[in-house]
């Protein structure tokens, strides 16, 4: 009975101190700010849409300075969109690797091939809170 109680409290203690390293981690990872590259598009056509979405997407696995990646269609019923269509979110963890994304050769490549296929873009690009 002692035995069971001393590993029943050793595993309590164990649990709490888990808990613990648990928070401190969460805290840390709020610490760490991180910047927004929000592009938005409006599209020739529906085709261009889905060509350069794929793209776009691909370019994740090309460039590991992006350390997140998500994006989507507009469902915004306020009829404030101004015309664009899709948005896509990158997230990188430096001004300097925004910068080097921007001038990579991937990215590059990629901007290229919106030439006719997109009728606006707004760009806009925020750290954080």
């Amino acid at each position: 009975m002692k035995r069971t109680l001393v590993v029943g409290m050793a595993l309590v203690a164990l649990g709490l101190s888990v808990a613990a390293v648990r928070v401190n981690a969460v805290e840390k990872e709020e610490d760490v700010k991180v910047l927004r590259h929000i592009v938005m598009f409006k599209y020739a056509d529906e085709a261009s849409a889905k060509a350069i979405s794929e793209a776009f997407v691909a370019l994740k696995q090309e460039i590991d300075l992006i350390k997140d990646f998500e994006w989507g269609t507009n469902v915004s019923k306020e009829g404030l969109d101004k015309g664009l269509t899709h948005a896509y979110t990158l997230t990188f963890h430096s001004q300097e690797d925004l910068d080097a994304y921007i001038v990579h050769e991937a990215h590059k490549a990629f901007v290229a091939k919106l030439d006719g296929k997109v009728t606006d873009v707004c760009v806009f690009d925020y750290w954080a809170q």
